[in-house]
């Protein structure tokens, strides 16, 4: 009898834990079930492979006798019917039956998907929206499958937010951002996602915002932060300096020698609060004085007189 190696199959150590078993079998299962690989013969063979597996390594007595004895474990078994094998079957081979509809369910070692959960509740919420094609849980509603969209904004389009449209799977859908949606945020529009499974409700729709970088402002949470270049006169002497926000321009009074990377605060102008209208976020304003370039012989000149009036210390 040719060996199987159910440890391998699974991908597991022999020191496995029934969780980890279970953990694995699951993780298996998902990836090889045939409603996921449809006409894929291999994913079809691989899938009652690891139903094997499972089947023999879940169930403690099974899993002791195929550690003591390997390809001869089936012989061990003692059950009603003669034959030696599983279910009475002739040679002791695998009975796959089991697993299709109208098989059973799972004998020996009982449910491998816990208390109460037989092989047909775990597909059909497994693969709720991939259609039940005949396979356990086929005629139950399930909801559909769950589609995901990325949409990339500019910060003003984020600030503003407003009405777009999307095209998910050959499909134009207008939607409407509200303003202050942030970078990786995600929202779920119900009902536009796979049709649903026998009369199941249909999937939702995820959209992933992407805000691009902006060279005017760094955002942090619902605050902003922007360079403001200031002439060293106007730092000097004081005067007004208008802004560019993302609100419109605004008029800003600087103070008599005013430092450089003097940081101010723009209550208000900042990033509006995602569903609560009205509210802002503050703007961060940091000054950097600018040189003048270029200098005239007549400018050089005011300057030389300028740093006689205050020589170095």
């Amino acid at each position: 009898m040719e060996y199987k190696d159910y440890y391998k199959v699974l991908g597991l150590e022999k020191t496995a834990t029934p969780e980890q078993i279970k953990k694995a079998y699951r993780k298996l299962a998902r990836q090889h079930h045939p409603d996921v690989n449809p006409n894929d013969k291999g994913a079809e063979q691989k899938f009652k492979e690891i139903n094997e597996a499972n089947e023999v390594l879940s169930d403690p007595e099974k899993r002791k006798k195929y550690d003591q004895f390997g390809a001869d474990w089936q012989r061990y078994q003692q059950q009603p019917g003669g034959g030696g094998g599983r279910g009475g079957q002739p040679g002791g081979g695998f009975d796959w039956s089991q697993y299709t509809q109208g098989g059973g369910g799972f004998g020996g070692g009982g449910s491998p998907f816990g208390e109460g959960e037989d092989f047909s509740d775990f597909f059909s919420s497994l693969f709720g929206g991939m259609g039940g094609g005949g396979r356990p849980g086929g005629t139950r509603p399930g909801a559909g499958q769950d589609y995901q969209a990325e949409l990339e904004l500019t910060l003003e389009e984020a600030y503003h937010g407003g009405p777009r449209t999307i095209t998910v799977n050959g499909k134009n859908l207008r939607i409407t951002i509200q303003p202050g949606v942030a970078d990786g945020q995600t929202i779920r529009l119900r009902d536009q996602g796979g049709p649903g499974r026998n009369g199941g409700p249909n999937g939702s729709l995820l959209i992933t915002f992407r805000i691009r970088p902006d060279a005017r402002y760094a955002r942090t949470g619902d605050d902003l932060t922007q360079d403001v270049p200031v002439s060293i006169y106007k730092a000097l002497l004081g005067g007004e300096q208008t802004v560019e926000t993302l609100s419109g321009p605004v008029k800003i009074k600087l103070k008599p020698e005013t430092p450089n990377s003097t940081r101010l605060r723009l209550r208000g102008k900042g990033f509006p609060v995602y569903r609560k209208e009205g509210q802002f976020g503050d703007l961060y304003l940091r000054l950097n004085l600018t040189l003048p370039q270029h200098l005239t012989e007549e400018e050089k000149g005011l300057i030389q007189q300028l740093a006689a009036l205050r020589p170095e210390a």
